[in-house]
């Protein structure tokens, strides 16, 4: 069975539209991705937080330990080890920490949490934990899109470049 010369072009001129679709929708999410990179565009690690000696005087004095931050962001898959330097036990959420030893939590969902904290004035601790930006996220997102976009400039090239031509009448 042959195909009509109107199919053929239509086919052609498809293929065409979404291989530059393709590379521009590329482009266009690499260069994006380079500016608006940040912390979670990495594998899963192992981050350490001290609490340092003398912090549980600090907190009973109303002071913060400057070395401990109000706030931490992870990736999922990340594990929280927190080694307890001061002479006194801490508790941070699910974690006793005893003096002079150390324990860890996995970040095994994204969300935000707000941890009881016996090692900050506030009593709390935030936790940012994101999904990791990886190479498999932004080849989904490609391929969600280039579709997409294809459609959208066959069928604007379908409008300013006709197949057929009009016939004079």
């Amino acid at each position: 069975m042959r195909s009509s010369p109107v199919a053929t072009a239509a086919l052609k001129r498809f293929g065409l539209v979404f291989a530059v679709s393709l590379v521009l929708v590329l482009a266009i999410a690499e260069i994006a991705h380079a500016f608006q990179r940040e912390d979670f565009d990495r594998p899963a690690e192992i981050v350490s937080l001290t609490i340092p000696a003398g912090t549980a005087q600090k907190v009973a004095a109303g002071q913060e330990e400057p070395s401990i931050p109000s706030e931490l962001s992870f990736v999922v898959g990340d594990t929280l080890l927190v080694y307890n330097d001061d002479r006194v036990d801490h508790e941070l959420g699910p974690l006793f920490i005893p003096a002079g030893s150390s324990a860890s939590l996995v970040m095994s969902d994204a969300n935000q949490f707000e941890f009881s904290c016996s090692f900050r004035p506030s009593q709390f601790l935030g936790l940012t934990v994101q999904e990791a930006t990886t190479l498999n996220l932004r080849l989904v997102a490609l391929a969600y899109v280039t579709p997409a976009t294809a459609i959208f400039f066959f069928l604007y090239s379908l409008a300013l470049w006709p197949l057929v031509k009009e016939s004079p009448a």
